[in-house]
């Protein structure tokens, strides 16, 4: 090839690389069909040199206007701009503030389409992190889709001059001011705004994250579902507040199921919402609900699934899954207040339950108590210390429950849960990747993940449970 011919190719090849670099700018409209959906909520398509792009609100099958805001190595963001034509799972979104809030990703789209896409965040996680071959089940709808939360926590910032109360906006600590949301009961929005007139009334300083002052800084609501019991929990960067009568009356006479109104100290500069130190300025400690046909005691500290009728629903399953016939040892890693281990000790013959949160197990065994409940006991531990230990013991629970936090379970946890050799594990988990990898550790260690069914627990939202039944493997014991 001669000299001048190499030149007129290296010519055309540098400027069709000019083109491509230029082909996806910032702020450039482009026409975009949405193909899929990200586990986040975001639809995905494609720009017309084939790079992904990733546009919020949208829906599968659209076809957008969109502007692209970003743009990366290997794929670019974007925002609808104009829906060319919508798709079919399109509804009309009824809250103003979805997309700025982020929470409910998919407020836009019918809950048909929401549990679809569920279905396929959960199956693609098995399937490619966890190389799972199982029978994985229709996804279990809530029975509620709105209203079915039973806690929120507000942050309160001054914002512009004036009060903001509601929700992060997504990665950022700005306050998206939002006083009714369709996924709270309704009476929250009473009482929220009842303590924020008391606050601008009475001038109570709201708190500053940059300089560590100002009193009030978040207001947490929890009721129970069953019961109607309301529990009202100001967090303070303080001692105290002033005029506390005056604002516990302003509260009941808003909401008479109110039987418990707490102060929580939070005195540290810190992004954790609660303190340690309660102190109750009316009624009772705790509230009490139902869940499974058992009364529980919660705290500001208690965790809780906060879609009781979901998590109904889910334990049901998970005791399917754990196939207990009356004379089996139940662990129960992970137990928090011992609301799984509990719901199924009366199929069992004994539940161990383990978790190193103190103020938990407390409340653990005292719901055992309430309950007439006299073959669990439960274990101050961490949960990988507590398998070692009863395995060196030679305790060998039949069925084991994991439903650890989203991060999932760590090595060793998993290595001495297949040590005890249980014939089933349970793992319930809100974090389907981290269980799909959990899973696969499983397998490698001598079991099998047989069954799996996605529960929606929170719909609107991108976030689903999933639970999922592993039976060892007939030669386990032998390896």
């Amino acid at each position: 090839m001669d000299y001048e011919k190499s030149k007129t190719i290296v010519c055309h090849l540098r400027n069709f690389k000019g083109k491509i670099e230029r082909m996806n700018k910032k702020n450039d409209l482009v026409t975009v069909d949405v193909v899929g959906m990200t586990h986040e909520g975001s639809g995905i398509g494609r720009l017309p040199d084939g790079m992904a792009i990733f546009i919020p609100a949208s829906a599968v099958g659209d076809r957008l206007q969109a502007r692209i805001l970003k743009v990366n190595k290997n794929y670019a963001y974007g925002k609808v701009e104009k829906i060319l034509v919508p798709s079919q799972d399109r509804t009309p979104s009824d809250c103003p503030v979805s997309r700025r809030c982020g929470g409910c990703v998919f407020r836009h789209v019918s809950y048909e389409a929401e549990l679809r896409y569920k279905q396929e965040f959960i199956e693609s996680n098995l399937r490619r992190i966890g190389k799972l071959d199982l029978q994985i089940e229709k996804i279990q709808p809530s029975p509620l889709q709105s209203h079915y939360r039973n806690k929120a926590q507000y942050p309160v910032r001054m914002q512009k001059g004036k009060m903001a109360a509601g929700f992060f906006a997504p990665r950022t600590h700005e306050v998206i001011d939002c006083r009714t949301c369709g996924l709270q009961p309704v009476y929250f929005t009473d009482i929220l705004q009842t303590i924020l007139s008391f606050a601008e009334k009475n001038n109570i300083s709201i708190y500053d994250e940059t300089t560590g002052k100002g009193l009030l800084r978040h207001i947490y609501l929890r009721g129970g579902y069953h019961t109607g019991e309301v529990m009202v929990c100001l967090v303070i960067n303080g001692d105290g507040i002033e005029k506390r009568q005056a604002l516990v009356q302003g509260l009941l006479a808003c909401c008479p199921q109110i039987v418990s109104v707490i102060l929580n100290l939070n005195k540290e500069k810190t992004n954790v919402i609660l303190g340690k130190e309660n102190k109750v300025i009316y009624g009772k400690e705790y509230i009490t609900d139902l869940l499974c046909g058992l009364q529980f005691e919660l705290s500001p500290h208690s965790f809780y699934q906060v879609n009781t009728p979901g998590a109904e629903k889910l334990y049901e399953i998970a005791g399917e899954y754990a196939g207990l016939t009356g004379g089996e040892t139940l662990m129960d890693l992970y137990c928090g207040a011992g609301t799984i281990g509990l719901s199924l000790a009366g199929k069992c013959a004994r539940v161990i339950g383990v978790e190193i949160v103190s103020q938990a197990v407390e409340n653990a065994k005292k719901n055992a108590k309430n309950n007439g409940i006299d073959n669990a006991e439960f274990l101050c531990a961490d949960a990988a210390l507590a398998a070692e230990r009863m395995e060196k013991e030679g305790i060998r629970p039949d069925v084991v429950v994991l439903d650890p936090p989203r991060k999932g379970c760590d090595q060793k946890t998993l290595q001495a849960v297949a040590k005890m050799s249980p014939e089933r594990i349970v793992m319930i988990s809100c974090n389907s990747a981290t269980a799909a990898r959990d899973c696969e550790v499983l397998e490698n260690l001598g079991y099998q993940a047989i069954r799996c069914r996605p529960v929606d627990m929170f719909p609107k939202t991108a976030h689903c449970e999933v639970c999922i039944q592993l039976c060892r493997k007939q030669n386990s014991l032998e390896q």
